[in-house]
């Protein structure tokens, strides 16, 4: 049998890195918008102060790869030599039998890279190489001038195993699909339909942005385009590939997960089964679910069940959100939750976009604005829902420390409640009982109306969902990065 030779693999890289030639990147690359979170990301994998790898994780077509050759570009552009960045994209067929420490050295030692300055290995798909992580620590504990980038698909078993093998040798990066900040800047729609002030939180005592509109008709039907495609970058920029959009999302996403990577992963032997699971899921999506009407709806049995959620779990397709009473405190025996898609294009795709009107359009609203907390993982587990009996609140966000509740959001695609505020019982309910824990006015979002009423003795936040979501989504870049600022300083404590 013929072995792949080492010659091989050197004319593989060659075609894989052709700035070592030309001094950039992959020129289709060169006019792509980078995603809000580049900079962040950058900052991450430029600081050399700690040993570790960076591993971007997330859904497929969110724009890793893209990502990857963007930090290329940006390397390149900040004086590293073209020669001492590698990048390999591990489900090339030459590669993927080859130990990550061969790559490294066919790269190093063989050619022309053995300068002293610091070097940049960037593995892209990493999950197709067996026991990565392994390796992957290995060669981080071994190359000290080694700055090692790994990403892939199949978000379970990377997170999975990054936590597994790669305690203080890894750091996770979120890249979930796009919020609606990124999506209008994508669209070149911001500037047109945003205004912003400069205000100070009187909570916090801390400067904030202010975000509002003055064409809410024009960013509602912005809005509505993000809600059927508005989650992947590709769909954005391409009306080519948009005008297939469900095609699209249901093959090259949703297909590639449940019937490839994830029966791969976990040895899933009824394939149907967690697509059944799935498709229920998606159309109930924020929606509160038993495992008991799951199990009957999806004809799936619990043990299964319960396994088959933490699959789609850690392949970041959905989130499930715990419930608590109206005080705040969870259930010790949790028979209820809400399941919340990734991106609510998701939806769209599997079963055709909804209507302004349509009665799912709520639900759709809610999972828009919970989703754009997918890009902070540590806020999600902080979410939650209140449902008693007679009540319930949408959102709830306790502090970590104290597990009290720090603020509470009811999202409506209407302008009903804020005409006669005094229909919003549960959510006034709900803020009497917390008011001692509280730290800012409740939120109601509506489909136009903006302002703050007085009811029931609650002061209440108006403010369009629209603009709520953008806020969110815009708001939380900045916290990513002020987060890695922060971390960093931590790392660097003696």
């Amino acid at each position: 049998m013929i072995e792949i030779s080492e010659q091989d693999i050197q004319d593989r890289m060659r075609i894989d890195n052709p700035w070592w030639e030309t001094g950039e990147t992959h020129s289709d690359v060169l006019g792509m918008q980078r995603r809000a979170y580049f900079d962040a990301f950058f900052a991450l994998v430029e600081d050399h102060d700690v040993r570790r790898a960076v591993v971007l994780m997330g859904p497929r077509r969110v724009g890793k790869t893209v990502m990857l050759f963007h930090l290329v570009q940006k390397l390149l552009a900040s004086g590293v030599k073209a020669t001492d960045v590698l990048y390999l994209s591990l489900d090339t067929p030459l590669y993927n039998r080859v130990a990550l420490e061969k790559l490294l050295r066919l790269f190093v030692d063989d050619l022309s890279a053995q300068s002293s300055s610091p070097k940049y290995i960037l593995f892209d798909e990493v999950q197709y190489l067996k026991d990565w992580e392994v390796h992957l620590k290995s060669l981080v504990d071994t190359y000290r001038e080694v700055r090692f980038v790994v990403s892939g698909s199949a978000a379970a078993a990377l997170r999975m195993k990054s936590k597994e093998s790669g305690a203080g040798r890894f750091t996770d990066f979120m890249l979930p699909p796009l919020t609606f900040s990124e999506f209008l800047d994508f669209l070149g729609l911001t500037d047109k339909l945003i205004t912003s002030q400069e205000t100070t939180d009187a909570a916090t005592n801390q400067k904030k942005t202010k975000y509002a509109t003055d064409n809410i008709r024009n960013l509602n039907d912005a809005f509505s385009d993000y809600l059927t495609f508005g989650g992947y970058p590709e769909l954005v920029v391409s009306e080519a590939v948009r005008a297939n959009a469900d095609r699209y999302i249901r093959s090259d996403i949703v297909d590639s997960v449940l019937l490839r990577d994830l029966p791969s992963l976990y040895g899933i032997g009824d394939i149907q089964e967690l697509n059944s699971l799935f498709m229920t899921l998606a159309y109930n999506t924020g929606q509160e679910v038993t495992l008991e009407g799951l199990s009957k709806s999806a004809n799936v049995a619990k043990n299964t069940l319960k396994k088959y959620l933490e699959y789609l779990e850690a392949a970041f397709l959905i989130k499930r959100v715990d419930r608590v009473d109206r005080g705040a405190r969870k259930f010790q025996r949790a028979t209820s939750f809400k399941v919340y898609l990734a991106t609510p294009s998701l939806r769209a795709a599997l079963f055709g976009p909804i209507h302004d009107d349509d009665e799912a359009m709520g639900a759709l609203v809610e999972t828009a604005i919970f989703s754009q907390w997918f890009h902070s993982p540590e806020d999600i587990r902080r979410l939650s829902y209140a449902r008693w009996d007679g009540g319930e609140v949408d959102l709830v966000y306790r502090a970590p420390a104290t597990q009290k509740p720090w603020w509470a959001v009811e999202v409506k695609w209407s302008d009903a409640q804020y005409d006669r505020p005094g229909r919003l019982g549960s959510l006034i309910d709900f803020v009497r009982t917390n008011q001692d824990d509280l730290h800012r006015v409740p939120t109601c979002t509506t489909k136009t109306k903006v302002g703050r009423k007085r009811t029931g003795g609650v002061d209440i936040d108006f403010v369009q969902s629209a603009i709520y979501c953008y806020t969110v989504g815009r708001n939380l870049v900045r916290n990513v990065e002020r987060e890695i600022a922060r971390q960093r300083e931590l790392d660097l404590r003696p």
